[in-house]
C-alpha cells in the first residue's frame, strides 16, 4: 500500500516547551487512524504537522510523498483535506459555495475564479453523499451544526485530496448530529476507498465503526499506536487517560466507562 504520510522521529519544541517528543507514524492509502488522548496530550500539533501547516523542530515529516522542509507547504497543504468545524464562510453563502470555496481554500468564492460545470457537478455529489443533497440551495446560518459539520467535510473534499485530517469533527453536536457524522464518513469510505483519515477526538463514541488503526498520545509521547482492536483496549486506554477503564465494543462502535473496584 501507498504511504500517505510518514512522520518519523518527531520533535516539537514552542517557546523552549517540549509539545511533540519522539513521535513517529505512517499512514497508508485506505486507512483510517484515530487520533486521541487528553488536552495538552499534543494531538493537534501533530495534525497540524501532518497538513503541512507547521514545521517539526527536529524529526522527519512526508505527507504525500513530499518532505517537509523541501516543499512549498502553501502548495502542499491545496492536496490535503482539512475539516475545521471552526471555519466561517464570509457571508451567507449557499450550501453548494460553501463546498466550491474548497477549490480555492478561502472564505468565499473568487470573482476571478468560475467553477466549471463538473465542478458542480462534483460539489452536489458530495452533499448527496453526505445526506446533504437536498439542502444545497439553504444558506449557510440556516444549518444546524451537524449540517455544517457534513458541508466542511465536503468542501474539504472538493479538491480530490488523498488525505482528509478531521479535527474534533463532533465537536458542538447533539446525539443525532454525531451519528449522521459518523454515518457520512462511512458513506465516504465506501466510495473512496483509497482515501486516507486522521481523526482526532477525545471521545470513543466518536469513532466509526471502520475505524482501522489508532494512536494514543501521553504528554507529547506515542503511548501505543497500531491496529485499533490492538490499541483501543480498556488497559491502553487507562494508560492513556491515567484512569482506571473498561472498555466495549458493540456494532463497530466503541465505549468506555471507569472501572469500579467490587
Amino acid at each position: 500500500m501507498t504511504d500517505v504520510l510518514r512522520a518519523e522521529d518527531v520533535h516539537v519544541v514552542r517557546e523552549g516547551r517540549p509539545i511533540l517528543r519522539e513521535v513517529s507514524l505512517t499512514v497508508r492509502a485506505g486507512e483510517h487512524w484515530a487520533l486521541l488522548g487528553a488536552n495538552g496530550a499534543g494531538k493537534s500539533t501533530l495534525l497540524s504537522l501532518l497538513g503541512a501547516r507547521v514545521h517539526p523542530t527536529r524529526g522527519r515529516v512526508e505527507v504525500l510523498g513530499r518532505r517537509l522542509g523541501r516543499v512549498d507547504l502553501r502548495e502542499l497543504r491545496a492536496h490535503v483535506g482539512h475539516v475545521d468545524p471552526r471555519h466561517a464562510p464570509a457571508g451567507p453563502l449557499r450550501l453548494r459555495d460553501v463546498v466550491l470555496t474548497g477549490l480555492t481554500n478561502s472564505p468565499a468564492l473568487l470573482p476571478r475564479v468560475r467553477p466549471t460545470l463538473q465542478q458542480e457537478a462534483r460539489a452536489d455529489r458530495l452533499l448527496a453523499t453526505l445526506g446533504l443533497g437536498e439542502l444545497r440551495e439553504a444558506r449557510w446560518p440556516t444549518l444546524s451544526q451537524g449540517q455544517r459539520g457534513r458541508t466542511l467535510i465536503a468542501r474539504a473534499l472538493m479538491p480530490e485530496p488523498r488525505l482528509l485530517l478531521l479535527d474534533e469533527p463532533a465537536t458542538g453536536l447533539d446525539l443525532p448530529g454525531r451519528e449522521q457524522l459518523i454515518e457520512s464518513l462511512d458513506a465516504l469510505r465506501r466510495e473512496h476507498p483509497r482515501l486516507a483519515t486522521v481523526l482526532v477526538t477525545h471521545h470513543l463514541e466518536e469513532l466509526p465503526g471502520h475505524t482501522t488503526h489508532a494512536l494514543l498520545l501521553r504528554d507529547g509521547r506515542a503511548l501505543a499506536q497500531g491496529p485499533a482492536a490492538d490499541v483501543l483496549t480498556g488497559d491502553q486506554l487507562g494508560k492513556c487517560f491515567d484512569l482506571p477503564l473498561e472498555l466495549e465494543r458493540h456494532g463497530g462502535r466503541w465505549s468506555v466507562r471507569i472501572r469500579h473496584r467490587s
